[in-house]
């Protein structure tokens, strides 16, 4: 008797998916065959948990909601540098700076 286990895109939700080889220790990959979706490969299962889909939405939230660096690693179970890397990449251009070439 074969058991199969259905597997979505985490972004768009859909079932269309295919393989696409292995990471570095051995775990499989997959890719969305939807056109419209953004995401290129993703893993059911991932090493860091910086990387697992809708983190980063939090740590956003998160800052926007008053929580300190260190406070948000701790409860997102994520480094602190990762904290800070993500808040830089996440802010919008001050208005009052101007933008280089």
């Amino acid at each position: 008797m074969t058991c199969y286990v259905k597997i979505t895109c985490p972004q768009c939700k859909d079932d269309r998916i295919m393989k696409a080889g292995r990471n570095a220790r051995g775990e499989q990959r997959y890719r969305c065959q939807n056109p419209s979706c953004p995401t290129k490969t993703f893993m059911l299962s991932y090493r860091y948990r910086a990387y697992e889909p809708g983190i980063k939405d939090q740590v956003v939230a998160m800052a926007i909601n008053g929580s300190g660096i260190r406070d948000t690693g701790r409860v997102l179970g994520i480094d602190k540098q990762t904290v800070m890397a993500t808040l830089k990449k996440s802010l919008p251009p001050c208005a009052g700076q101007p933008q280089n070439p």
